[in-house]
Parts: structure tokens; sequence; C-alpha cells
């Protein structure tokens, strides 16, 4: 069931007041106050194929006070109180701002000069702690990270961002020639309509080819929408895609290398989310992307240039060997609906294999435009999973 996020970020207030009076009644009855948050880990995950994205079960980290993790915990409150502060006046921050706003304020106390933080890690790895306290999002907090949607072309969407005070700004796709749209990491701000029907959005890995597409006429032939994903997919990119398929209900396909480092890292992260953001996979997946490609049977049917994974190139290495691991564990592998996508990395473990999407401009060299009707020959045929 969704979650308001407005009525969980107006609660917040109330909710860290309650939590840091519980942790000091504690204190003052001389017991060792715990804070409980929600385990995002994979063996904490729980994948339905009606919600279609992953889930936190019910597992929770406790953090007691102690020596080891007195640290921890006094950070966690330090941070927060920075973070309701802003909640209150409005502002918003990056994280990286967030870190030097709490070293401002370290350098001006010396009681909190323990806290101090030795690098952004430390402070990054401090409000993930709060959110996972709150089961919250890091938006919720005035959080913004400073990353984008993709880089978003076409001849029919229209795009309406609600401004901070309540006035409308309308981006018009067609009328930015060869620039693309580049949301903001806030997609509640944005609302979708069209010109004319969309009929469907090609997520492309690479954004290099997405352009290349765009700039050989894709959207001019074909009523559709083209993303560039730029490799895994942030959480502005999930948080646009979810909002292209909520808003405009049209079929997304994702265009993407087949290796195991593709379809766990970033398509599944796509589609359903990571164990790292259980808490926000709701908003920040889209469950009915299809993946078009490059599949196995590609190789042969278009007669594409694949090569053998190198053995003694850790990264593949370690792909094959989480994909293995994937296959054991990953609930959202292990799903029958997922069949397809299983199968394709059960054929990666066996065959030890790659093939990059841009293999598509080798079959016809001749032809720019031979990816294109490869990819619509695909999403017509059926071809994808």
């Amino acid at each position: 069931m969704r979650r308001d996020r407005s009525a969980i970020k107006n609660s917040i207030p109330a909710i860290s007041r309650e939590l840091c009076a519980k942790l000091l009644g504690d204190l003052e009855k001389a017991k060792r106050p715990i804070l409980y948050a929600t385990k995002c880990a994979l063996d904490n995950a729980i994948y339905n194929h009606k919600v279609g994205y992953l889930t936190p079960g019910d597992k929770k980290v406790a953090t007691e006070l102690n020596v080891s993790s007195v640290k921890k915990m006094s950070r966690a409150i330090f941070m927060l109180e920075v973070i309701l502060r802003n909640i209150d006046s409005g502002a918003v921050n990056t994280k990286r701002e967030l870190y030097y706003i709490g070293k401002g304020e370290i350098k001006g106390s010396s009681k909190l000069k323990p806290l101090d933080f030795q690098d952004q890690d430390e402070s990054d790895e401090t409000i993930d702690f709060v959110c996972e306290i709150l089961e919250c999002y890091r938006e919720d907090l005035n959080c913004y990270a400073n990353d984008r949607g993709g880089q978003t072309y076409s001849q029919q969407l229209i795009v309406t961002e609600t401004l901070a005070d309540g006035e409308q700004a309308v981006i018009e796709l067609s009328k930015l020639g060869t620039s693309p749209f580049m949301p903001k990491n806030r997609p509640q701000n944005l609302s979708l309509s069209v010109s004319k029907k969309i009929d469907f959005c090609l997520i492309v890995e690479s954004e290099g080819t997405a352009n290349t597409l765009v700039a050989n006429g894709f959207t001019k032939r074909h009523n559709a929408i083209v993303v560039g994903a730029q490799g895994v997919p942030s959480n502005s990119v999930r948080g646009w895609c979810k909002l292209i398929q909520e808003q405009l209900k049209v079929p997304l396909y994702f265009f993407g290398d087949l290796d195991a480092y593709t379809m766990q890292n970033i398509y599944r992260t796509l589609k359903a989310g990571s164990a790292a953001s259980l808490i926000r996979n709701q908003d920040y997946s889209a469950p009915e992307v299809k993946f078009l490609g490059v599949l196995p049977q590609d190789i042969a049917k278009y007669d594409l240039f694949d090569y053998p994974v190198k053995e003694n190139d850790a990264q593949e290495v370690r792909a094959l060997k989480k994909a293995d691991d994937a296959l054991k564990n990953d609930p959202f592998f292990q799903d029958k609906r997922n069949k397809g996508s299983a199968e394709i990395l059960k054929w990666l473990l066996k065959n030890k294999r790659r093939c990059e999407q841009q293999a598509f401009f080798s079959v016809d060299p001749k032809d720019p435009t031979m990816p294109e009707k490869i990819i619509i020959d695909k999403i017509k045929s059926g071809s994808y999973v």
C-alpha cells in the first residue's frame, strides 16, 4: 500500500521528539538506550510480483548504547537536530552540504568535537542511519541528491513542474531541439501530459547511444520517449521512470548490454529497486519495464560481435560470482515471474560471454538507422523478457 509522503514528512518532527524523549528517559533511568533501524539488506528483502519491487521485511538492526556505539548514536541525534532545523525553516541541502554544515557546527563547539566527521562517507552513513530509523526517504528530510533523471527526448511529452513558490513551469520537449530535458531529483514536483499519444518509452543504458538514436531521427519517426540512463540508475532516474510508468501508462523497454553487471546492478535496480534502498523502492523503481536486449538469442540472430569474459578481470569475475549468488538468494531472480531474467543470468554463467548494446551498429555499418530498425522490430515481435 502506497504511503502518503506528505503525511510522513509532516510527522517526522513529532516522531523525532518522541524518539529523543525515549532515549533521554532511558538514560535518566540508568537504562541503555537502543535505536532500532530497518535492516536494508538482501536477507530482509521481500519480492512480491503483485507489488513489483523489493520491500523490507520485519528485521531490525538494534544499536544499543555502549563504548563502541556511542559515537554512532550521538552522531545520529546530532544530524537529526540539523535536519529538523531545515524542515522547520524549509531549507534544503545536499548530503555534501550537510557534511559541511555538520563540520561547521562541530567547529564552533568543543563539546561536539568527539562527533567530528573525518570524511563525507561518515556523514552520509549517519544520514542513511537516520532514514532507516525513521523509515523515511532522504527527500522527506529536505536532503536532495544532485543527480538527474536521465537525458530525456520526445516530440510529444510535456512536463509541468510545480516550483517552491507554487508557480508552475511548463516544458514542451518538442521545443528543446537537440537539447535533452534533464529532470532533477524531485519527481514528486512533476506532472506529465502529452500533445499526441506516446507508444512507448525506451530507456537506454548508455546516454551516448541514446543521444545517437535521437540524432539519427528516432523520436522524429516514432511517438516515443527516449531516456539515457547513464549506467547504474540513480534515484532520480528510477523516480523519473516510475513517474512515466504511472502517469503515462506506456510500455517501458530497457536497452542495455548483455552481461551479469547490467542484469543485476542496472536492470534489476531499475525494475525492482535495490536491497540498500528497501525503504524507498516504492517510489524509485519501474516494475513494468521489460528487458529488450541485448538478449542471448540476439547474438546469433543478428550475427553480433560478442567476446569472452576476461578471467583476469576482477570486476567481471566478481559480477559472475554475484550472479551465481543472486540466482540462489535474490528474491527477484527467484520469483517465477522473472524466469526470463534468471535464464539470462544462467546463460551468462554457463557461457561466460558478453555483448554490448553498441554491437547492433555492426549489423549494417552503412545504415545508421539499423539499430533503430532492430529495436522497433524487437518491440513489435515481443522479443524481450
